[in-house]
């Protein structure tokens, strides 16, 4: 079986070996035959925490959009993706050496007509925690939940279900070995899921000082999505004129947006990089939102390790690349840590130990 050599700083930590690459795995013990396939800053694979393989605008996507999908990812150096929610079944993923890892949430669960049309289950609160133990059962052990959606008689965002109705949920998929994440746009849905176990929240913008807090020290992490966020006053525009009231709520939620990530940093939340790509988000943005995320105010190297190291060892992947590690990993002619946007070209993308 032929060898490869890479050499150059191993991130994180930036000590320059050679590192090389046989049978899918790494090894920094020198085989014979190794042939140097690459030079410069090794970095894990990247993670993509929030992602929804398989959605377009209309819903599911065709099995070939599915594919162009992933390798939109892929070739930008993201080779595990977290979905959060999609409504194709995209288990053949796992079977294609060629795609990025996935892990799968299954479907989106929310309120009957309080969401997106087509995307996930639609149920009254006496079905979720059923409709939350089939999804359990079909994922890779996350599950997804609207937390909260405008409603269309408050004329404002309003948890999508009673906080006794998350808190059975929670219980059920942490019971058939899931975690459960939530979107969450607004304030009000927020402490019932933390109180009652959550394990992530995306988006968060509501989020006050007390709720980051707490979340430090359960050990609940944040996806922050500000590429997302940072649509608001749209959707504010969107909805002022038969909802007023909402699109307040949201160009305020856009303008504290800053001050409930730093909070949340400052607190040691574990931040996560996640895109949304899928629906009204592209895929293969990672690079963007990470230095969205800079640009918020977060250090650098904090948002390189969520998007790479912390974030595989959060879903339990590889973390480093460590004797033994699977070979997913990219190679990019300048420091990381230095210039984040050199992620959006690495010279080099390795995917199961074979140059992609």
């Amino acid at each position: 079986m032929s060898a490869l050599k890479f050499t150059g700083p191993v991130l994180p930590d930036g000590e320059v070996r050679d590192l090389y690459v046989v049978g899918g795995r790494i090894t920094y013990e020198r085989p014979q035959g190794a042939e140097l396939a690459g030079s410069g800053w090794l970095l894990p694979g990247l993670v993509d925490a929030h992602n929804h393989l398989g959605l377009a605008d209309g819903g599911a996507v065709s099995d070939d959009e599915v594919v162009q999908q992933a390798l939109a990812d892929r070739d930008t150096g993201v080779l595990l993706l977290r979905d959060c929610g999609s409504p194709a079944d995209t288990a053949w993923v796992h079977e294609r050496e060629d795609l990025p890892r996935l892990i799968r949430a299954g479907r989106h669960i929310a309120r009957t007509r309080r969401y997106l049309r087509d995307y996930g289950h639609e149920v009254e609160p006496e079905e979720l925690s059923a409709t939350v133990a089939l999804e359990a059962e079909r994922g890779d052990g996350w599950v997804k939940l609207v937390g909260d959606w405008i409603s269309r008689d408050a004329g404002d965002l309003a948890p999508s279900f009673p906080a006794a109705s998350f808190a059975d949920a929670i219980a059920v998929a942490h019971a058939h070995g899931a975690r459960v994440t939530a979107h969450c746009f607004g304030h009000e849905v927020l402490q019932g899921l933390l109180d009652a176990g959550i394990d992530c929240i995306e988006h968060g913008t509501g989020l006050d000082v007390d709720q980051v807090a707490q979340m430090a020290a359960a050990g609940v992490a944040l996806v922050p999505t500000v590429l997302q966020t940072d649509k608001f006053p749209g959707f504010a525009d969107a909805g002022r004129d038969k909802f007023p009231v909402y699109a307040d709520r949201m160009e305020r939620l856009h303008r504290r947006r800053r001050e409930t990530l730093m909070s949340a940093y400052d607190a040691g939340v574990d931040l996560f990089v996640g895109s949304d790509g899928g629906g009204s988000a592209r895929h293969g943005c990672l690079t963007e939102e990470i230095l969205a995320m800079a640009a918020m105010g977060l250090p650098a190297e904090h948002v390189l390790g969520a998007a790479s190291w912390r974030a595989r060892a959060w879903l339990g992947w590889d973390a480093d690349l460590a004797e033994g590690a699977a070979a997913d990993f990219v190679v990019l002619d300048r420091d990381p840590r230095a210039d984040l946007s050199v992620l959006a070209r690495p010279s080099v993308v390795v995917l199961r130990g074979r140059i992609v």
